[in-house]
């Protein structure tokens, strides 16, 4: 694998470049004189001056004559539009991916490249290779032993702190830790070397790959009351089998030591188990088993596992279909019922408009149509409420109308009293 992982790297950044190698090389050839043909890129060049030429004059022509210009307005070449552009990068790929097919290059050269040479670490001597592990194994242990102490057998915590804060404070960075330890392990002790030959040295790695295989099974309880608690996803559960293949790479690492194997079984061990799960996992809908775990553990059917989340439900899409048919058959909850039909309708009417198209048809689609066909057959599904809909499937209740406002109080101002008439004194 790593000698063929090299020849795809050379083939792909070689392959961008031969057809201009090739079109380099076929202007170099030489041809018979009797056919007398001419390079592509000696008519190019014979072109070019005719062409940019004729182009200048036309464009000064059409300033100075209308008729010329009304013409040339008249002609409507049509731009290039994005979908054209996509689609010619893609040919052009599939053009290149072929030629390297069927061209290949530098066959001669690809069979010598580097291999995995079983050189010596600079720095690390077998003292430092003891030290470390002694390090390594009493750190696990204390990182191991709180697990055991707490996680595994359920123990209060000391503290505010709870059992699911714990629990939840991440499987990611223990996951990160083994793969550093089987990184330490892969480097630091190269079959054959001095350090590996040690007994005691073969001693603590197996405790220190055994601690590592409990530290991946606590990673994996983790995950598993994380699930418990906020429902199962398609990313939850490639972590959980990304997580099984760390553990098994770390067996196959120990192996590796104990049996003096090189580094090319190693890389081969691992991609052969890597390509077996690859195959396993695209046969199996990870969206249909996590709709239908949800569904099935969910607190409104069991009073146990997580609310249902039927936003996430409708983000699956197809692969939840079956699944929403099944709650709406068995929930007694109303409420759950109507906004399970909701987002059932909805992707039931995504699906069938896919099928309907000979380009989005695919053979699971038919088979979850014709699963939710029969379960209609024996009961009809149900009919959701009208209205508009969130994301989660519950109705939109549309604002109340605003209060009319009230008219202004008008408040009777306060009466000028009225101007005392002039009079004339008495006697004038």
């Amino acid at each position: 694998m790593w000698r063929w992982w090299q020849r795809l790297v050379v083939q792909a950044v070689v392959s961008v470049a031969g057809p201009f190698i090739d079109l380099h090389r076929l202007t170099k050839r030489r041809r018979r004189p009797r056919l007398r043909r001419q390079s592509p890129l000696t008519v190019i060049r014979a072109l070019a001056l005719p062409v940019v030429g004729g182009l200048v004059f036309l464009t000064l022509f059409a300033r100075a004559n209308p008729l010329i210009d009304e013409a040339l307005h008249a002609v409507h070449l049509a731009g290039p539009s994005g979908e054209m552009i996509g689609r010619s990068l893609f040919a052009l790929f599939v053009a290149l991916a072929t030629g390297a097919l069927l061209r290949p290059r530098w066959r001669r050269k690809l069979m010598a490249l580097p291999s995995l040479g079983q050189r010596a670490l600079p720095g690390v001597s077998t003292a430092s290779v003891i030290l470390s592990l002694i390090v390594f194994n009493a750190l696990f242990a204390l990182q191991n032993g709180l697990d055991i102490a707490f996680l595994w057998s359920g123990a209060p915590l000391p503290g505010e702190m709870t059992l699911a804060d714990y629990a939840h404070r991440g499987a990611y960075p223990l996951i990160a830790t083994a793969l550093l330890a089987g990184l330490f392990v892969l480097v630091a002790l190269r079959p054959g070397s001095e350090t590996a030959r040690r007994p005691l040295v073969r001693r603590l790695v197996v405790l220190w790959v055994g601690q590592n295989m409990v530290l991946v099974a606590s990673a994996l309880l983790r995950t598993a009351d994380y699930v418990e608690g906020y429902a199962l996803t398609r990313f939850r559960i490639a972590a959980m089998i990304w997580m099984v293949l760390v553990g098994v790479g770390l067996l196959l690492i120990c192996w590796r030591l104990l049996k003096g194997k090189d580094g090319h079984w190693l890389i081969d061990a691992n991609v052969k188990l890597a390509l077996v799960v690859l195959a396993a996992v695209s046969v199996v809908d990870l969206g249909a088993v996590a709709a239908s775990w949800n569904v099935r553990h969910a607190r409104e059917m069991d009073g146990t596992g997580a609310v249902l989340d039927l936003g996430y439900m409708r983000s699956l899409g197809a692969p939840a279909l079956v699944s929403l048919v099944e709650l709406e058959r068995t929930t007694t909850n109303a409420d759950l019922k109507d906004r399970a039909a909701a987002v059932r309708a909805d992707i039931h009417r995504t699906l069938r408009r896919q099928q309907a198209d000979w380009r989005s048809w695919t053979w699971r689609g038919a088979r979850r149509l014709a699963r939710v066909e029969a379960m209609a057959a024996e009961r009809p599904l149900l009919t959701p409420k009208p209205g508009d809909r969130t994301w989660e499937g519950e109705i939109v209740v549309p604002p109340p109308p605003p209060e009319p406002e009230a008219p202004p109080v008008v408040t009777p101002s306060t009466p000028v009293p009225a101007p005392t008439p002039l009079t004339s004194a008495p006697g004038v």
